[in-house]
């Protein structure tokens, strides 16, 4: 059965070009979570007026990959330790966080987070968020598969 994971780290295009290369990734579509404003556009969402995040929803089959293994990559993926920020993104839209679909997820998410902050592997404190998943709203067309569709390799482009 297919499972979903939602994640927020910088820019989603990069975000959803990572993931999409996964074994046992059926989909990703980009997006916006985690705020206050229904619907909302990219240039809402980049003016910093929402409350969301720019964000991938992942669908996977938890028979190829498992949750764990998600929640792996994404902290491989990304800079956990930077407020609000990813590169030269800055903004809340940018944030790092998880936003579980299931108490399995949650506690699988905190263990994670737990075991890199242990770890030392950061001199900076993990600043992941950690959230119960809301609504999610699929982000225009032009930003879906937006590597594949412009030929660009990074967000900075």
């Amino acid at each position: 059965m297919i499972q979903k994971a939602t994640f927020s780290a910088g820019c989603f295009w990069g975000v959803e070009d990572l993931f999409r290369k996964v074994s046992g990734v059926v989909d990703v579509i980009v997006g916006y979570t985690g705020g206050h404003v229904v619907d909302p556009s990219y240039e809402l969402v980049c003016a910093g007026n929402t409350g969301h995040a720019e964000a991938v929803e992942i669908d996977f089959d938890p028979e190829i990959i498992s949750y764990d293994d998600l929640v792996r990559k994404f902290f491989e993926i990304h800079d956990p330790t930077t407020l609000n920020q990813q590169g030269s993104d800055v903004g809340a839209q940018y944030r790092s966080a998880v936003f579980y679909h299931s108490e399995e997820q949650h506690r699988i998410a905190e263990k994670m987070k737990d075991e890199i902050r242990v770890s030392k592997k950061y001199s900076n404190p993990i600043v992941t968020e950690i959230v119960p998943a809301g609504p999610f709203y699929k982000a225009e067309e032009y930003h879906q598969r937006y590597f594949e569709k412009t030929g660009k390799t990074s967000c900075h482009i």
